[in-house]
């Protein structure tokens, strides 16, 4: 479905842009950048090796599905290859299926071809939208991938990270991928369907069943850095996922996520979302927002207004997120694929309802950041704050205010002074740095 064409209504947007907003202007920025020393793994390709051969210690080699999501996991491709290769050094016969529950416009195609955008070869997917239910928890169906069941067992490779719409012992990562994105677009609407308190104990209820039944042998856990970086590679086995060790793995990625180290900006400026930046499109842990009917947001908020620029290309025109910001631009629009944008939404149940919804559109970027900092509802100068993307903090752009605050901090440097925000001549924001 081609993207929303605001071609028409340009001009009128423009006209009444300028009219509104005549007088607001956009601060000067500086560039600052968080002093971070992050967990690295220095040889991928060995440590996926060799924690493939922990989690599967004792295990007897047969034929076996290797679940691989969608999310913009850094060196996804890499990790999945290194971990199919280890199967096979350890006499299993791999293959590798989708494991991204409503994602990829929730056609096998598109799945695969999410997959192949990794890296993976074609040849090694086997991709179907097809499940069977296998058992229940809390009276809700638990469903599998029709070709995991063909094959007999599961191998699991995601990232652990807080999840962006509930809090638990276990959040996202190997129970979730094995609880929902094993279970194709009809096992997560199941699973969404008790909201995300009921999700906080589904995932790992579901994880366990699964592992009861032979199905889940084990799998590999990635916790990624502030650097967007490859922090830990941690091999489980069955009985560990949705357990205390996943926990654990959790309480770390928490320690080393991004975060903006500023509190109560008035304008939060973000180049791009996208799913492979964050399932909720822009991490929520991030700018401290749920948009989430019947969850509390975070108080004190963090941001008055967020502007949302661009949708990554990897997105594929899921512009799951798009609900959290309160402006945006005709360009980020025109890349909203409605039927995969409302795939995902309505199969996250009430989680989608404010995710999925446009917010206030502006004809351009500038007209977007003015649009912010005049409804931003007070006179100071304005607490803005502009970075790449969710995943990408480290380096931001600071007004005046802000920069105050960074001077003297040891955990800020100040790597460029201020200047104006670097819009060309149709308005357009150039990126950061």
């Amino acid at each position: 479905m081609p993207g929303l064409d605001l071609t028409p209504l340009l001009a009128d947007l423009e006209r009444l842009a300028g009219r509104l907003l005549d007088g607001v202007e956009p601060p000067h920025v500086a560039l600052v950048r968080q002093r971070l020393d992050p967990p690295a793994v220095a040889d991928v390709e060995g440590t996926v090796r060799a924690e493939v051969r922990r989690a599967l210690a004792g295990a007897a080699p047969r034929r076996v599905a290797v679940g691989v999501g969608s999310r913009g996991i850094a060196g996804i491709g890499r990790i999945a290859n290194a971990a199919v290769a280890a199967l096979r050094e350890l006499g299993f016969d791999p293959f590798v299926v989708p494991a991204m529950g409503s994602h990829g416009a929730a056609t096998a195609e598109g799945q695969a071809d999410v997959l192949a955008g990794h890296g993976i070869e074609r040849s090694l997917i086997r991709a179907t939208m097809d499940t069977e239910v296998v058992g229940e928890v809390e009276g809700v169906p638990v469903h599998v991938d029709r070709v995991v069941l063909e094959a007999g067992a599961a191998f699991v490779v995601n990232r652990v990270k807080p999840h962006t719409s509930f809090r638990g012992p276990v959040e996202s990562g190997l129970a979730k991928m094995a609880a929902i994105g094993l279970g194709k677009q009809a096992g997560a609407r199941h699973m969404h369907s008790r909201g995300p308190a009921g999700l906080s104990r589904l995932v790992p209820a579901a994880a366990r069943l699964l592992a009861e039944r032979g199905l889940l042998l084990g799998g590999l856990a990635i916790v990624e850095n502030q650097r967007d970086a490859t922090a830990l590679l941690r091999g489980l086995a069955a009985s560990e996922i949705g357990a205390a060790v996943e926990a654990a793995l959790l309480d770390e990625a928490r320690r080393l996520m991004p975060r903006i180290p500023f509190d109560h900006l008035d304008v939060l400026v973000v180049e791009r979302i996208g799913k492979d930046v964050s399932g909720a499109g822009l991490d929520t842990n991030v700018v401290g927002r749920m948009r989430v009917v019947g969850q509390p947001e975070p108080a004190p908020s963090r941001v008055t207004a967020i502007v949302a620029l661009d949708l990554t290309d990897a997105s594929h025109g899921n512009a799951m997120g798009i609900g959290t910001a309160d402006f945006t631009t005709a360009r980020l629009v025109a890349k909203i694929d409605l039927a995969a944008l409302y795939t995902n939404a309505l199969t996250a149940g009430v989680i989608g309802i404010q995710r999925m919804a446009i917010p206030c559109v502006m004809p351009t970027d500038l007209a977007a950041v003015r649009a912010a900092i005049s409804a931003r509802g007070r006179d100071a100068p304005p607490r803005l704050a502009w970075i790449a993307d969710t995943l990408h903090t480290e380096l931001l752009g600071v007004s005046p205010a802000l920069l105050d605050e960074a001077r003297g901090r040891a955990d800020l440097e100040i790597v460029r002074d201020l200047a104006p925000m670097p819009f060309d001549a149709a308005g357009r924001l150039r990126p950061l740095g």
